[in-house]
């Protein structure tokens, strides 16, 4: 197989292109080169893919037999369209990789495969479907952008060259946004440790490795399909969760479990003061069966937390991203919540 990976140099992109070079395939990445380290054995363009005639120049490179892209979080459609474009002669198929925000019902239904999924248009620019001043719900925003990044694919390509990959939390090894490497920083101080919600609370948080192999596994497989790749609903739970954290930092830490109403009367913002803390009752609800199906598979999650300590033990660090500075609770606000919910007992 020969395959180009657009990304490539931070998180999700270098573990794809591991995957592939573990498999003996030929890689071209395509980015900007102004973060990340580049990985042997790899063909890379520089580029950057809002140009169209840097475009151009990466389509006249090929032929692929699959493009997978890791790295629109951050684009609008028309930029994705217009790199779908330049290549659907270049290459065979597109695995796209999502997220499960495209939906209409996330974070507060649970969802599958088939779902309706949010407007946005395969030409829309960065300013379509903004969140209105002072909005405090989920970020629609996000989810019609990725929703159109998702039509600019398939109407480029088509259904059955378009594989499309919809993970809700990527955990692992480099990973930029930090909620695991927050979490782990938090356990290794110890201390009485904020605790979010209820400690059988099931969560669904999938290791980076765990895409990446589906990932390329779907960019040799004839025809195209939709995937949620989260892991088992039911499997995990946020106290299986913290007490890996805690076994693999050493275990100094006591975890104060604050119900979800406390934290909503503290005014905490779910998601980032708080990782991977939400009320909503879909958010760990995502069905993955046709992943599943499929080949996915999800490794365990101790096992995602103790090589992504490994790896931060080992002098790592992830890519700067300003996702990361607004991530985690300050110190003193968490002393006080914890001595606010000690009064009410």
């Amino acid at each position: 197989m020969e395959i180009l990976v657009i990304g490539g140099g931070w998180f999700l992109g270098t573990a794809v292109i591991e995957e592939a070079l573990g498999r003996g395939w030929a890689v071209t990445t395509f980015n900007r080169g102004r973060s990340g380290a580049l990985l042997p054995g790899v063909r890379h363009v520089v580029g950057d893919r809002t140009s169209v005639e840097d475009l151009d120049r990466l389509a006249a490179q090929g032929p692929w037999d699959a493009v997978i892209d890791t790295s629109a979080a951050e684009q609008p459609p028309n930029v994705v369209l217009a790199g779908a474009r330049a290549l659907e002669r270049a290459t065979a198929r597109y695995v796209y990789i999502s997220t499960v925000s495209v939906y209409a019902g996330w974070p507060d239904h649970p969802l599958k495969v088939g779902d309706p999924v949010l407007d946005g248009p395969a030409d829309a620019d960065r300013e379509y479907g903004r969140n209105p001043e002072g909005w405090r719900g989920p970020n629609l925003h996000y989810g019609r952008q990725k929703a159109g990044t998702e039509r600019a694919v398939v109407e480029t390509f088509g259904a059955e060259r378009s594989c499309l990959v919809r993970p809700g939390v990527i955990l692992g090894p480099r990973e930029y946004v930090g909620r695991l490497p927050w979490w782990l920083r938090r356990t290794e101080r110890g201390g009485q440790i904020l605790a979010p919600g209820s400690a059988s609370k099931t969560i669904q948080p999938v290791d980076v490795r765990d895409v990446a192999r589906f990932a390329i596994d779907l960019a040799q497989r004839p025809g195209g399909g939709v995937y949620n790749a989260t892991a088992p609903i039911g499997r995990d739970t946020m106290s299986g969760f913290l007490g890996a954290c805690l076994a693999v930092t050493g275990g100094k830490g006591e975890l104060r479990w604050i119900p979800d109403e406390v934290l909503l009367e503290h005014g905490v913002r779910q998601w980032t003061e708080v990782p991977l803390w939400r009320t909503g009752k879909g958010v760990w609800q995502v069905d993955s069966e046709p992943a599943y199906a499929a080949g996915f598979r999800c490794r365990p999650l101790e096992e995602t937390v103790r090589d992504t300590w490994e790896w931060l033990q080992a002098g790592n660090t992830p890519i700067p991203h300003a996702r990361a500075a607004a991530l985690g609770i300050d110190a003193d606000r968490e002393r006080a919540i914890l001595a606010a919910a000690g009064s009410l007992h």
